[in-house]
């Protein structure tokens, strides 16, 4: 895309108070940074209802309501359970779109299924929902730099073709 990090943030924002809708952000191994960028540009308040960083399973199961027994067949970090946590987030707060981003950043907690690095993403709406498991290399700073940074794309091709 090669749209500097503030660029993509203040596209997002113009696309979101131009149709008038909301947004809310679920994290877990990103800590609140993706929410952290979006509220780094004035006026984000009009259309950034807020953000959850649920880095504990009890977080994401009683806040989020992903539910317990799909954490434990496939694991906090899975597309599936990165879709909970964006419907969850949504319906929380009653915004128009939601993301959510949970993964392994480590520098441990990484497994032969799932090695340090491994990121779920989604992004949902009222039309549609997308979830992808991306791998993404460096430590744990970069790792989460970049997790930010493709869920922030994600969003922004999303409200491309759903609102623009």
């Amino acid at each position: 895309m090669g749209l500097s990090e503030m660029e993509l943030v203040k596209r997002i924002g113009s696309i979101m108070l131009k149709a008038g809708t909301t947004l809310s952000s679920a994290e877990s191994c990103t800590g609140g940074m993706v929410a952290m960028l979006l509220t780094s540009i004035p006026g984000s308040s009009e259309w950034f209802m807020g953000g959850v960083t649920a880095y504990s399973n009890v977080l994401k199961t009683g806040v989020l309501n992903v539910p317990a027994s799909l954490i434990e067949s496939e694991g906090a970090v899975s597309r599936d359970t990165a879709v909970a946590m964006a419907a969850g987030i949504r319906k929380l707060t009653g915004s128009d779109f939601s993301i959510s981003v949970t993964g392994i950043a480590g520098p441990g907690g990484g497994s032969s299924e799932k090695p340090v690095g491994t990121v779920c993403m989604a992004v949902c709406s009222s039309r549609s929902v997308s979830a992808e498991m991306k791998m993404f290399t460096g430590d744990r700073d970069v790792v989460r730099r970049k997790a930010a940074d493709y869920l922030l794309a994600k969003l922004y091709c999303l409200l491309e073709k759903e609102v623009n």
